[in-house]
């Protein structure tokens, strides 16, 4: 039998960053950490993971174009087979010349965050004035440029009723895909975990994005909301229709923001949490994702595929018999999984069951490995 292999790796490059969002997991500093991975040791992970697999990589932060070698760590990859991608944060830096470099270097496609449709929201979220202003120069510039590019827009209390005009503002920037990030409280965003949505308005944001996803003529995701998977077969149920969504594309090269989940995919589970995706800390530590602080191993003391394939904890995140709650008894379990960081930040336990969602299963009770 194959062995899984990972689909999708963020490396957390840096965690350096000119803006200071209240939701950053990274928690970004303005300096770079003097333990960050060196050029070698970047090299190095990448020779390791093109020796088993060529999944998409993306070059996330922190601001990951603070890093001088970013266009060689860039080369490098895209010499190995890689599907190198880029997730920048600070459109200042997005200059003609910075996205002709990243083109050359193999770039195929960048993400970018934006959580507001309006410059006064946008800006008081990123702790930065004139950052709204900066991404759509930044944004417009990779338009021209020819770089595809993604917007990610984070989901709070306070900009979900913005989301019809975000979507609009998707499109006026020619983004070739739309990532909407539900929020887990960690990092930064432990200070607003207030601002999550209530259970039911997570159902009625994931419906309304079903909805979109059959509408626009671009690619449409949630991250950290797994039950969409569910939402998409319940509704596809009910509509007599089956298959992928309306212009979801299987498979796309993508970027990711705010650090670390999987995008461009039509994964066969909503969170693939240490199943597919996995996470690599500025100082080589291996997490099953960038919201789930639990490492399973360091790089700097065994090769990511040792990691990957020998961590008990990356094991349990791949079995869904183990998870507890409803979620273990969940019909939907192999194709939602729950979000397994949502559930550690709720109970300490990342195999609990997914705390914001409503769904009650049809199943009974199993009991868990």
């Amino acid at each position: 039998m194959d062995l899984p292999v990972p689909r999708l790796v963020a490396w957390e490059t840096t965690r350096a960053c000119p803006l200071a969002c209240i939701h950053c997991r990274a928690e970004a500093q303005t300096e770079p950490d003097p333990r960050q991975m060196t050029t070698a040791e970047g090299k190095a992970l990448l020779d390791n993971i093109a020796s088993f697999c060529k999944p998409i990589i993306i070059l996330t932060g922190g601001e990951p174009l603070i890093r001088e070698d970013i266009f060689e760590l860039a080369t490098y990859g895209s010499g190995l087979g890689l599907r190198m991608t880029v997730s920048p944060d600070d459109g200042r830096l997005l200059t003609p010349e910075t996205v002709e470099k990243l083109k050359a270097a193999g770039i195929q496609r960048a993400s970018f965050s934006l959580h507001y449709p309006d410059a006064e929201k946008n800006d008081y979220f990123a702790r930065r004035q004139g950052a709204f202003e900066a991404a759509l120069q930044g944004l417009a510039t990779m338009k021209r440029g020819g770089l595809p590019f993604q917007l990610n827009t984070s989901v709070t209390r306070h900009n979900v009723d913005d989301l019809p005009r975000m979507i609009e503002v998707v499109r006026q920037v020619g983004a070739e895909a739309w990532h909407v990030f539900l929020l887990v409280p960690t990092g930064r965003a432990r200070d607003i975990a207030e601002d999550e949505l209530e259970p039911m308005k997570y159902e009625e944001t994931l419906n309304w994005l079903y909805d979109k996803q059959k509408q626009e003529p671009i690619q449409i995701q949630a991250t950290c909301g797994p039950h969409l998977r569910r939402i998409q077969i319940q509704r596809r149920k009910a509509e007599g229709t089956s298959g992928q969504p309306q212009h979801q594309p299987a498979q796309a090269a993508a970027g990711a923001r705010p650090s670390g989940h999987p995008h461009g995919m039509s994964p066969s589970r909503g969170c693939m949490t240490g199943d597919g995706f996995v996470f690599v800390s500025h100082v080589g530590e291996v997490f099953g994702c960038g919201f789930l602080p639990i490492a399973a191993g360091s790089i700097r003391e065994r090769p990511f595929k040792d990691i990957y394939y020998s961590s008990p904890y990356l094991q349990d995140l791949r079995d869904v018999t183990k998870l507890g709650g409803k979620c273990g008894r969940c019909e939907y379990r192999n194709v939602c999984g729950g979000c397994r960081a949502r559930a550690y930040a709720a109970t300490g336990d990342y195999l609990a069951e997914e705390p914001y969602c409503t769904y009650e299963p049809r199943m009974v009770e199993l009991p868990r490995r």
